[in-house]
C-alpha cells in the first residue's frame, strides 16, 4: 500500500506511473485497475486484490481518494493492516482536510507515503523546464526558460506540453529564445485558452471558429489539448471544493488565484459532476490521439470540443 499525497497533479500522476512501472518489472502482465474515489463500490478493493486463479498480480489505483466514503475508508485502512501479497494498491490524495481520516488511518496502518512537493517559486518552475528539456535530450538557455515560463504560465501540465513540443520541433540540441518566440508569441497561446473558455461555456460555434483559427496559425495541437484539459480540470477543482471555503481558503484549496476562481465559478453554470467527468474523459482521448494515437489531430480536437459542449447540461 502506497499513499501519494500532494496537489501538484502532474507530478502526482508521474509518481503513480513510476510505481506502476516498478510493479510491472516483476510481473509485466499485472492488470491495472484505475478507479476514482467517488465511484468506488463497497467491497471493490477486496474483490480486486483477491488472489487470481491464474496468479496474476493486480495494481489498484485510487485517484481522488479524498472522495472515498466513510465505510470505504474503513475498508481501505483495514486492508492496509493486512495487505495482499498479490496486489499493489496506490492511493492518490491531494492533501488538505477532506479525507484526512483516510490519510491518518493508512499512515498509522503502515502504508508507505510519498509526498509530492508543490512548486511555488518561479525558480522551481524554471528548474522544472530545464529538467523537462534535459529529459528530452535537449538543453535550454536561462533566458529561453524564462521566456517560456512568461508565455505559458505556471501550470506544470502546460509547461510540460510546451517543452515536449519545443524538443520535438526545434532542430539542434539547444533551445534558445528565438525558438520559444516562434511557438509562443502570446496571441497563439491566448487562442488555445480561448478555445477552452468558449467550449466550457457551451459556445460551440465560437469554440470551433477559434480552434480552426488556432490550428491555421500554427498552434500545436498538443498545446490546445493542454488548454482544454486545464479548463475542464478547473471546473472539477472548483466544483468539488467544499462550499464553506471562501476567499484565500478556497484559493489555497484549489491552487488557483482568486481572479481565476471567479471566472471558473461563472463557467460552472450548467455543469454537473457527470458532465465534467465526460469532458475529462474526452480530453484524455484527444491527448492520446494528438500524440500519435490518431491520424487526424484536427478532427480529434473538433470532436473533443463538441463532446465538451454536449456534456454541459445547461442547468
Amino acid at each position: 500500500m502506497t499513499l501519494v499525497i500532494g496537489d501538484e497533479e502532474l507530478l502526482a500522476d508521474r509518481m503513480v506511473s513510476a510505481l506502476i512501472a516498478a510493479a510491472r518489472t516483476s510481473d509485466p502482465d499485472a492488470q491495472v485497475h484505475d478507479l476514482f474515489g467517488g465511484k468506488v463500490e463497497p467491497g471493490e478493493l477486496t474483490r480486486l486484490t483477491s488472489p487470481s486463479l491464474f496468479g496474476d498480480r493486480a495494481i489498484v489505483v485510487f485517484r481522488s481518494a479524498q472522495d472515498l466514503t466513510k465505510d470505504l475508508i474503513a475498508e481501505v485502512v483495514a486492508y492496509t493492516k493486512r495487505p495482499s501479497e498479490d496486489a499493489v494498491v496506490i492511493l492518490v490524495h491531494p492533501g488538505g482536510v477532506k479525507g484526512k481520516a483516510l490519510v491518518d488511518g493508512v499512515k498509522k496502518a503502515g502504508a508507505a507515503v510519498l509526498t509530492v512537493t508543490k512548486l511555488t517559486k518561479a525558480g522551481e518552475r524554471l528548474d522544472f523546464i530545464k529538467n523537462e528539456m534535459r529529459n528530452s535530450g535537449r538543453s535550454i538557455s536561462a533566458a529561453a526558460a524564462q521566456a517560456l515560463l512568461d508565455a505559458v504560465g505556471n501550470d506544470l501540465r502546460e509547461l510540460a506540453a510546451a517543452c515536449s513540443q519545443l524538443a520535438f520541433d526545434t532542430p539542434g540540441k539547444a533551445v534558445d529564445e528565438a525558438a520559444v518566440a516562434r511557438y509562443h508569441r502570446g496571441r497563439a497561446e491566448v487562442s488555445g485558452f480561448t478555445v477552452a473558455d468558449k467550449a466550457v461555456e457551451g459556445r460551440l460555434g465560437e469554440a470551433l471558429e477559434q480552434l480552426r483559427w488556432a490550428l491555421g496559425t500554427g498552434v500545436a495541437p498538443v498545446l490546445i489539448v493542454s488548454a482544454l484539459a486545464g479548463g475542464v480540470r478547473s471546473l472539477a477543482k472548483v466544483g468539488s471544493a467544499p462550499r464553506n471555503l471562501r476567499g484565500g481558503q478556497l484559493a489555497s484549496h484549489v491552487g488557483m488565484p482568486p481572479w481565476k476562481i471567479d471566472r471558473v465559478k461563472r463557467q460552472l453554470n450548467g455543469w454537473g459532476p457527470e458532465g465534467i467527468a465526460q469532458a475529462i474523459q474526452a480530453v484524455a482521448v484527444a491527448d492520446e490521439q494528438v500524440k500519435g494515437g490518431g491520424t487526424d489531430p484536427a478532427y480529434a480536437l473538433e470532436r473533443t470540443v463538441q463532446v465538451i459542449v454536449a456534456s454541459r447540461t445547461g442547468r
